[in-house]
Order: C-alpha cells, then sequence, then structure tokens
C-alpha cells in the first residue's frame, strides 16, 4: 500500500523560513516523481513544486518566484519544501503527491497535508 506522509507545517512570521518534509512508502520511490500542492481556504489546490525521480528536472509556479527550493533524498523515500521568505499569502494547507511524471493529479497518492501559516 502507498503511503504519502507530509510533516514541517508550524506558524511562522512574515519572512520567516519553513523546510516541509514528505516521505513516501510502498513504491519505487526513485522512478516517482514528487510534488508539493497548496490550499487555502476557500481557494482553489494549486501547484507548488514538483521533481523528478532522479532529481534533475524540477519544475515550480510562477508565485514561488526563486523563494521555494525543492529536493528529495531517495535513500531516505523523502522530498522537502525548503521556503523562505514567507508571507502571509503562503498560508495554506500543504499537500505532498507521488506519480510518475509530474505533475501528479486526484487519482495519484497524495497526502493529509500539513498546515503552514504565516502571521503578519
Amino acid at each position: 500500500q502507498v503511503q504519502v506522509q507530509e510533516s514541517g507545517g508550524d506558524f511562522v512570521q512574515a519572512g520567516g523560513s519553513l523546510t516541509l518534509s514528505c516521505t513516501a512508502s510502498g513504491l519505487s520511490f526513485g522512478d516517482h516523481s514528487m510534488a508539493w500542492f497548496r490550499q487555502a481556504p476557500g481557494k482553489e489546490r494549486e501547484r507548488v513544486a514538483c521533481i523528478g525521480g532522479n532529481g534533475r528536472a524540477r519544475f515550480y509556479a510562477d508565485f514561488v518566484k526563486d523563494r521555494f527550493t525543492i529536493s528529495r533524498d531517495n535513500a531516505k523515500i523523502s522530498v522537502y519544501l525548503q521556503m523562505n521568505s514567507l508571507q502571509p499569502e503562503d498560508t495554506a494547507m500543504y499537500y505532498c503527491a507521488a506519480a510518475s511524471v509530474c505533475w501528479p493529479s486526484d487519482s495519484d497518492t497524495w497526502g493529509q497535508g500539513t498546515q503552514v501559516t504565516v502571521s503578519s
């Protein structure tokens, strides 16, 4: 059974940094792309970042603007999202998902999410 689990969400002040982590078990991790999405209250879920299985291909949403970095450690079956210069508009539930290619769809495996709250 494939399982995806996020962690690292927290309450931070504007301008601060946070690193989210995600582990994915029950699959051939290195053969899967991993992505981060987010959803703020009352808004649609949106793409944040995606990384290919070998870590070379990386894709980012425009709003990231070099503030966020996605990375992975296949030995630890983990993917990370380093977030810098956080702003209140980054407040959202952040989700991790695994797929064969970027970007995951609703039918792929998703975690339960981790909450990021940025205060002004």
